[in-house]
């Protein structure tokens, strides 16, 4: 009998606790015998171990995934290696992936029936959509939305960008790493009313500047 697997995309805000939904599932897996692998796109250089790790403080080793990464290639000379074939594939930080290796893991899943799970970000700081959560969006057979409340008691769907003061931040580079001191997720109407707050804040100072 061939073996079926899908193509999952759960996705939700900084903080919604996505990687501790991962790394639970891989403790499930491993509880009941079930072969599984931990996969993460390296995004930042200064990492020196290869773990996926919760902002609760659990953590699982895992395989990185490089810009380069043919991840359907290595998946399956890992299968011939091993004369097994996963079950089941986690993938941390899904919104890295570029659009060819969101195609590898869909052909991962048709040709070998793994069943593949990405945990991701929907948009960046600016609403915007990652290239891979994109294509996830396009391509996956289950599409969930892992929800968190905003202070105001709405549904956060911005993951918005702070400085150093707390002020919003509009411009930049799409990828910026950070954590709660440099993002914080907000509902729509919070993001707007708190850019339009840092807005009318940088005009006064420009306004206070030239008038001295």
């Amino acid at each position: 009998m061939n073996r079926i697997g899908k193509l999952y995309f759960r996705y939700g805000t900084m903080g919604s606790a996505k990687t501790a939904l991962l790394l639970t599932q891989a403790y499930n897996f491993e509880e009941r015998g079930m072969r599984y692998l931990c996969m993460k796109p390296i995004i930042d250089d200064r990492e020196k171990d290869n773990v996926i790790r919760s902002r609760i403080g659990i953590e699982r080793r895992c395989e990185w995934i490089y810009p380069d990464t043919d991840i359907y290639s290595t998946i399956a000379e890992m299968y011939r290696k091993n004369n097994a074939v996963n079950d089941w594939i986690l993938i941390d930080e899904a919104q890295f992936l570029n659009e060819q290796q969101v195609d590898q893991l869909a052909r991962l899943v048709d040709d070998f029936g793994t069943n593949v799970v990405c945990y991701g970000l929907r948009t960046d700081f600016q609403s915007r959509m990652f290239e891979g959560s994109r294509r996830l969006f396009e391509l996956a057979d289950s599409i969930d939305e892992i929800k968190s409340t905003c202070s105001c008691g709405r549904k956060t769907i911005i993951n918005a960008r702070i400085d150093s003061t707390g002020q919003i931040v509009t411009d930049g580079d799409q990828v910026e790493i950070g954590g709660d001191d440099k993002y914080v997720a907000l509902c729509r109407r919070c993001w707007r009313d708190r850019r339009i707050a840092s807005a009318n804040r940088n005009a006064l100072r420009f306004e206070a500047s030239n008038s001295q």
